[in-house]
């Protein structure tokens, strides 16, 4: 005997959203994507379609080639005057041609500028670049965001986690904090430049400190990358370098020092936020006020990105050509002699698609009942590796806590799954909160999927 429900489709919705996230995989460097959802994506989650896209990472994915090639480098300005560049993430489908950039979140344009959004109880905003920088230099004009917990972050990552970063805590106006990580491995040893610079004490790290207010002031910021070295500029000055030479790891036998294609991102992002561990919280100036004086201004706390130019970086030979279209790794141990400059193509045909079959349809008619993924959520954990790789990978526990975001308690303030990044479990509106594809995107993969998943068990 059954019992039959009739229940609001907004219930429905949010049912089916919590039916994927508790069933979906996690991946790590030893327990990778199962076939059916090959790809592991920058939030250590498996799926399909935007999860074989940008960040996501081959090691820890089912092959190799189950990533989507990566669009190469092409130098160029972008005046962020306004979003026409910018399209969500529910919308791209990997042909950098299409948009300059992808976006989580809620990116709005103002006064000539584009501001990064964090509304309450959201994981903020982040835009991440369609094309790779293999070396090259790239600046930025950024006002920051304010207050306890409220981070800023202007990153080059990769998608195996090698990232350099300028980030600003909301509590410190003054300082613009640097980072360099190689495949999302911390160094505890206690060595820092710049002590405890990230509560975290990494040697990896360094401050640049006299800025002036980085809020109301705007600085033009640039990351200059080589083979060779890394070198931070603040309005031109150069506040920080590090050379390659000094990252050889004798243990590891290989050199610490970020050198495979990487994406520009520039977020915002609650460090505060109760789910981060508490060394998170610490360093991002305490627990997020979600009340805060922007937030009853505005409706948001926000950071500001004007004018960016990015300059590839020139050689002829390997590392860190542009010449053909597209970049993909050959072996897993995926340092810089290991990426493929090629010809590869890097558009799905739709969200079904992987890199295993990019030429995979959405089905003719709403009679699926598959349950892959297709579109990763943020995490209240910021989008770079903040030196955690994803999915735990240092232990191989596939938590899937990457980019530094870590789940407390059993109903997590802020979730991620393939349909939400809110924080507060539930949905806001379609860019803070449910980040649910429209049916003409992913009919048969996500949203109806989930319905037939939550149908079966209303008739328990």
């Amino acid at each position: 005997m059954f019992r039959q429900y009739l229940l609001p489709l907004g219930f429905v919705l949010l049912s089916a959203s919590t039916v994927l996230a508790d069933t979906q995989a996690t991946c790590s460097l030893t327990n990778k994507c199962p076939e059916e959802t090959p790809c592991c994506s920058q939030y250590g989650q498996c799926g399909v379609g935007a999860y074989c896209l940008g960040g996501c990472d081959p090691r820890m994915s089912f092959s190799l080639d189950s990533c989507v090639p990566e669009p190469v480098c092409v130098s160029k300005t972008y005046k962020m005057d306004s979003t026409d560049g910018i399209v969500d993430v529910t919308k791209y489908l990997g042909d950098p041609t299409k948009a300059d950039w992808v976006a989580q979140g809620t990116p709005l344009p103002f006064d000539g500028k584009v501001l990064l959004t964090m509304p309450p109880k959201t994981a903020g905003t982040v835009l991440a670049s369609t094309i790779y920088m293999w070396y090259g230099n790239v600046k930025a004009k950024i006002k920051t965001g304010r207050g306890a917990g409220v981070v800023t972050a202007f990153i080059l990552l990769s998608d195996v986690k090698d990232e350099i970063d300028f980030e600003w805590v909301g509590t410190e106006l003054e300082v613009a904090q640097t980072n360099y990580y190689f495949q999302g491995i911390p160094d505890y040893s206690g060595r820092a430049q710049s002590a405890n610079a990230l509560g975290r004490n990494h040697t990896h790290s360094g401050n640049i400190t006299g800025v002036s207010d980085t809020f109301a002031n705007e600085h033009e910021y640039e990351i200059r990358w080589t083979p060779e070295k890394i070198e931070w500029y603040v309005d031109g000055k150069l506040g920080r370098t590090q050379e390659k030479s000094k990252t050889w790891n004798a243990s590891s036998n290989q050199w610490d020092f970020p050198q495979t294609p990487a994406r520009v991102q520039l977020s915002i992002w609650p460090g505060g936020a109760d789910t981060n561990a508490e060394g998170t919280v610490s360093w991002a100036g305490g627990p997020i006020d979600w009340n805060s004086e922007d937030i009853k201004k505005y409706g948001y706390d926000f950071a500001t990105v004007g004018e960016l130019t990015i300059e590839c970086y020139k050689t002829s030979s390997a590392p860190g050509t542009n010449s053909g279209k597209s970049y993909t790794f050959n072996n897993a141990k995926a340092t810089n002699d290991t990426v493929i400059n090629g010809e590869k193509s890097t558009v799905l045909k739709s969200f079904l698609g992987t890199g295993l079959d990019m030429d995979k349809e959405l089905p003719k008619s709403s009679s699926s009942s598959g349950t892959a993924q297709v579109v990763p959520g943020l995490t209240g954990g910021g989008p770079g590796a903040n030196g955690e790789a994803a999915g735990d990978a240092n232990d191989g526990s596939g938590s899937g806590s990457g980019s530094g975001a870590t789940a407390v308690g059993t109903a997590p303030s802020c979730t991620a799954t393939g349909f939400s990044q809110a924080c507060d479990g539930g949905s806001s509106n379609t860019n803070e909160g449910t980040r649910q594809l429209s049916q003409d995107h992913a009919l048969g993969a996500s949203a109806f999927a989930a319905l037939v998943a939550v149908a079966g068990m209303l008739w328990l």
